[in-house]
């Protein structure tokens, strides 16, 4: 990178003094961060009446077992790989989505500071369980995993999108509202979406409090909180200014995403 593209070099006076100014744009930013959360948990919920099932290690499991006995339960819905054969039949690979698999690999090795506030992360994947886990492994991570492949969790929750299946919900839209918005499905949409949600347990009974997809699960990646730092930053195209750096491909989707364990090969 030359000189001339990267930031101006002044004082540290000068320096002090723009650090300031940006000081005051980043508190508006918490402020407004603050106000949104708080809408986020007066949303209402929805009760949760389907039995789903889950595979799981100890064998099949329920929503409820789920939570581990805590009252919140945060779920990746983690995209898997497919094969497709001409009459649609879909063969599940060995590994998941690269993009999905970077998330997974900065979930913290130890839940602890969730589980001491109420609260379980898992992960739940449409493929078999027995390739989760072995992929789990392979990866060394450590955090729950279950299978939705025995129900239709996945889809009820618009993780997974096939319009042969149930109607279309992409980030909120209906077929019509993304033919409106000039972005019609198509049928090389269909399968595994990557999302968060969030459910609640009363006693017995569960709730759907919340979910995300798209760039509203971004932090998620908790390396760009990091990046966003930077004088460089995520090193995407996108990114302000231009011709900062040199966009690397390894945004979500990106032509250089890889599983974690192939940037060290």
């Amino acid at each position: 990178m030359r000189m001339g593209e990267l930031p101006e070099v002044v004082s540290r006076e000068a320096w002090l003094a723009a650090r300031k100014a940006l000081l005051a744009e980043e508190k508006e930013l918490t402020r407004a961060r603050d106000r949104v959360n708080a809408h986020r948990r007066r949303l209402p919920m929805v009760r949760v009446d389907k039995p789903y099932a889950f595979g799981g290690p100890d064998g099949t499991l329920s929503l409820l077992d789920l939570f581990e006995g805590r009252p919140q339960l945060v779920v990746h819905h983690f995209m898997w790989m497919y094969d497709i054969d001409a009459d649609g039949t879909e063969r599940p690979r060995d590994h998941g989505c690269s993009s999905c698999s970077s998330a997974a690999d900065q979930i913290p090795s130890r839940l602890r500071q969730l589980h001491v506030r109420n609260t379980t992360l898992a992960a739940v994947t449409r493929a078999p369980y027995a390739k989760l886990a072995a992929f789990r492994e392979w990866m060394g991570w450590t955090f729950p995993w279950y299978s939705s492949a025995l129900g239709d969790f996945n889809f009820d929750f618009h993780a997974t999108l096939d319009e042969r299946v149930a109607p279309v919900l992409l980030d909120f839209r209906t077929e019509s509202e993304l033919a409106d918005a000039g972005k019609p499905w198509h049928a090389g949409q269909r399968g595994d979406w990557p999302g968060i949600s969030a459910f609640l347990r009363v006693g017995d009974e569960v709730f759907h409090t919340y979910s995300a997809f798209g760039r509203g699960i971004e932090e998620f990646h908790n390396g760009d909180n990091y990046l966003d730092l930077t004088a460089l930053g995520r090193q995407e195209a996108w990114e302000e200014p231009k011709g900062r750096a040199t966009p690397l491909g390894l945004h979500v989707g990106g032509p250089a995403m890889r599983l974690p364990d192939e940037y060290e090969a």
